[in-house]
């Protein structure tokens, strides 16, 4: 007996439908405006039947060529060649920054004093699942940048300091996982997204319509 529209789970018909928004978008199917404005009611409705309506009335089906691009460009694969166990970062009057592309170790240990760090994984090849950052921060401001998928976890202790989370409030099955531990006195530590999923999404798009003209 089929499920019912209302009893499937609401992240699986989200996903389907802009799977195939971008699919007709990227062939020419829908115009941007189009897109952009289906593309916000899907990933911000918790209703199935909006969810539905905003590709009901769009043909072109995801195919295997589509199905291999998104695992390409958006999601997840973890290096083959492990990153090493630990790596540090210290700051003492001063400043660091790790950016770029570079590997995620098992345990990132940050000690930040009167300075500050800045450590942006939107380019960063995870070799873990799990990595976890441990952090002392002393009259410091950190602030670490991560791209949507990457999963968020929060342990750190705050005296006169304080953490903030604008991290992905959706659990990535698929993503890495980081662990913040630590200590924050008299400083901050800042968690940001670097990219939005929508501009994730937008940006595997419009790469899919330069493929197809």
């Amino acid at each position: 007996m089929p499920v019912a529209i209302q009893d499937r789970p609401t992240q699986t018909v989200r996903d389907e439908v802009i799977d195939k928004l971008i699919m007709n978008y990227s062939h020419g199917e829908l115009s941007y405006e189009a897109f952009e404005r289906r593309l916000d009611i899907a990933m911000e409705s918790e209703d199935n039947h909006e969810i539905l309506a905003q590709a009901a009335d769009l043909d072109l089906a995801v195919d295997q060529a589509y199905v291999a691009s998104k695992k390409q460009d958006l999601t997840f694969n973890f290096d083959n060649d492990p990153a090493a166990d630990r790596d540090t970062l210290v700051s003492i009057f001063g400043g660091s920054d790790r950016s770029g592309a570079w590997k995620v170790a098992k345990e990132i240990r940050v000690l930040s004093v009167f300075s500050g760090s800045d450590i942006d994984f939107s380019q960063a090849q995870f070799s873990y699942k799990q990595t976890h950052v441990k952090i002392f921060s002393l009259f410091s401001g950190d602030d670490i940048y991560i791209p949507e998928g990457v999963n968020v976890v929060t342990k750190a202790f705050c005296i006169f300091g304080g953490i903030d989370n604008k991290s992905n409030t959706m659990v990535s099955k698929d993503g890495p996982t980081l662990v913040i531990e630590g200590l924050v006195i008299f400083g901050g530590l800042d968690i940001k997204l670097k990219k939005s999923l929508k501009e994730r999404f937008v940006a595997f798009a419009d790469s899919l319509k330069g493929m197809f003209g």
